[in-house]
């Protein structure tokens, strides 16, 4: 016998060998149907799996989030089998579950999917899973391994199988399907009741541009049919959304090849945009204490190597530099730390002038891979509100805390209200990554555990999360739609104050080192607008909007008294443009409606005699006609009332 401790704590003897799934059904039937998987000491596990010692246990449903992702883990094999049955000798690559659904790389030879195959396969998966085919877990020498994929003259399982050590390989078979898996899989494939294939893209075996494309497929499966249908709603939503399409269509961005790929070009609306962002952050930062600093978009390359940022990402950064000066070689510059760094080391710092907090709006720049590279959320140049906080360590914990109240400033202004802080520390045995002593990580971690429990934040602690140099409390932010997006971030780093050999003059008279803070409530300026963009749909808040006002004349004898009305809103200093179209009335508030600028000035010869205007508000129609003087009141009223609410 064994005895298997429950969640509640409850300790219950069972044979050994029972699997979880019999366990649930010693429960209840109804429990059972719908068991996907299990945690076992920790481990998910096959909800089929036997369990030979005493063991915790979790039982996993679809409400839980590693039992969606073994469920759709479960869904890739489906697809492949699919994809084998309409294709013979596909390769496959690897298929993954991730956020939302599951996608599988696949070398199809010459063969190009089109969508009408995709429709193809879909039906083939929905008629394989109707079989309740069960997946079948079964260790496998590598050598017999091997000698399978090669007689499939599959050359990714063999490459993958190569760093696989003997006696830790497992084979998944459902149907007439097999592959090189370690799991978790769900029971059976009859749990997948609802099928979408959502997209092709391209992706190099490895990540590497040096390897072949291979095709990814993308997909989403549910366990019926209701959550497909309200997932297929919120994707057409964020198609709507998508910040590279209303980019676009409200002259925001643009990109050029000439220019290079992953370098946006802001056009004057979003450049109006980042403007106004910069200057709402810059004010809460004077008023916090921070001091502004600029540095260059180059460095030596010795300062990256001083950082450990050489090290660690020179690979994956733009190359050197070299100057006509022999042994001379400069760096796109990929962080703004070690520069701040200097500033810090240019004067004598006495414990008194602690803390010392530089910000600075720096754009950076990262040579990510061709095909990763996505609008504004990934691009290889980008400004972030970075700033460096220089203090001693019984500051610390205190100056955390007046940075998660920034960052919170920051997202309730701009109505992100549903968000998680996420706690990112060290993997809990491999240190390799990392560099800096035990005892100051403990520190760090410490310090940030303690804040974010002291502000209140509901928290999640991830593993192997930690940037280099140190933990970090990032925080995870859900937009309109509910998908989640990394936004601003906190970061504790005892390290690099060591490398630069950092100092300040303590009460004691001796040298000591400071602790640093990196944080940046934004992240980048580029994707948190990308961001932005999708959760407001374009719709941005008064304060924000790069255009408030459209002014739209009826007619060429309106032009005069729209001249008249625009000089006394740039006075009271109030973003407007004015239609002066040959256009019907109709239309100009119809395309001033699509543009998304929040209020409308509609002047014909009546409201010029009148001496009013009359207002339509964005998306809510006509509120009527007014003097421009209680107009401009009512503009700098909603400005002033979102600030003031912010």
């Amino acid at each position: 016998m064994i005895n298997i401790t429950f969640p509640d704590g409850a300790v219950r003897p069972y044979e050994a060998g029972v699997s979880a799934l019999d366990i649930a059904k010693s429960i209840s039937e109804g429990l059972a149907r719908k068991v996907l998987a299990a945690k076992i000491n920790g481990e998910v596990w096959d909800a089929t799996r036997p369990i030979k010692t005493d063991a915790t246990l979790q039982l996993l449903t679809w409400d839980d989030l590693e039992g969606k992702s073994t469920f759709w883990h479960s869904s890739a094999h489906l697809l492949a089998e699919a994809l084998e049955a309409i294709f013979p000798g596909t390769k496959f690559g690897i298929g993954p579950a991730i956020e939302k659904g599951f996608y599988y790389d696949i070398d199809l030879g010459d063969r190009q999917i089109t969508e009408e195959d995709l429709r193809k396969v879909e039906v083939k998966m929905a008629e394989l899973a109707k079989k309740a085919s069960v997946y079948q877990r079964r260790d496998v020498p590598k050598a017999e391994a091997l000698a399978y994929f090669n007689a499939k003259e599959d050359p990714y399982k063999i490459d993958l199988l190569q760093n696989l050590e003997d006696g830790k390989i497992t084979f998944y078979t459902q149907g007439q399907f097999t592959d090189l898996c370690r799991g978790p899989h769900i029971p059976n494939t009859s749990f997948i009741k609802a099928i979408k294939l959502t997209s092709i893209a391209g992706a190099y075996w490895r990540g590497d541009e040096k390897n072949k494309m291979l095709t990814r497929i993308y997909g989403v499966t549910f366990p019926n049919a209701k959550e497909l249908e309200e997932y297929l709603y919120l994707l057409e939503e964020a198609k709507k959304r998508d910040h590279r399409k209303l980019g676009k269509e409200l002259e925001l961005f643009t990109f050029s090849e000439k220019v290079g790929l992953g370098l946006p070009l802001w056009l004057p609306k979003g450049a109006m945009l980042r403007e106004r962002l910069q200057a709402f952050l810059q004010k809460a930062q004077m008023d916090s204490g921070y001091l502004p600093v600029v540095t260059p978009h180059i460095g030596s390359k010795q300062l990256y190597v001083t950082s450990g940022h050489y090290e660690k990402y020179g690979k994956d950064s733009f190359q050197p530099i070299h100057t006509p000066e022999e042994g001379e070689e400069f760096l796109l510059k990929p962080m703004n730390c070690p520069h701040h760094c200097e500033i810090y080391k240019a004067s004598p710092k006495s414990y008194k002038d602690l803390p010392v907090r530089l910000a600075e709006f720096g754009t950076v720049y990262r040579y990510e891979q061709h095909g990763e590279l996505h609008g504004l959320t990934r691009v290889r140049g980008f400004t972030q509100d970075d700033a460096h906080l220089f203090c001693r360590p019984d500051q610390v914990k205190e100056e955390f805390m007046k940075v998660i109240d920034l960052v919170l400033y920051v997202f309730k202004s701009l109505n992100f209200t549903d968000y998680t802080a996420q706690i990112s520390l060290r993997h809990q045995t491999d240190r390799s990554k990392y560099i800096g002593t035990d005892a100051n990580w403990d520190l760090a971690e410490q310090a940030i555990i303690e804040s974010a429990a002291e502000k209140g934040l509901n928290t999640v602690v991830e593993y192997d999360e930690a940037a280099f140099y140190g933990p970090k409390l990032d925080f995870m932010v859900k937009d309109a739609l509910g998908r989640k997006w990394q936004l601003g971030t906190i970061q504790v780093d005892y390290n690099l104050p060591e490398r630069f050999e950092l100092e300040y003059i303590g009460a004691d008279n001796q040298k000591h080192r400071p602790v640093m803070l990196h944080r940046a409530p934004f992240g980048s300026l580029e994707r948190f607008i990308a961001v932005l963009i999708e959760h407001v749909a374009g719709k941005f808040p008064l304060w924000l909007a790069p255009v408030q006002v459209k002014m739209l004349p009826i007619s060429d004898k309106s032009q005069a008294y729209a001249e008249k009305v625009a000089e006394l809103l740039k006075k009271s200093e109030i973003r407007f443009e004015i239609d002066d179209r040959n256009e019907k009335i109709g239309k100009k508030i119809r395309d001033t409606e699509l543009a998304k600028i929040p209020y409308m000035l509609v002047l014909g010869e009546k409201e010029a005699a009148d001496n009013v205007v009359a207002v339509r508000r964005q998306s809510k129609g006509d509120i009527g006609a007014m003097p421009l003087e209680q107009f401009i009141h009512l503009i700098q009223e909603e400005v002033n009332s979102r600030i003031a609410a912010e």
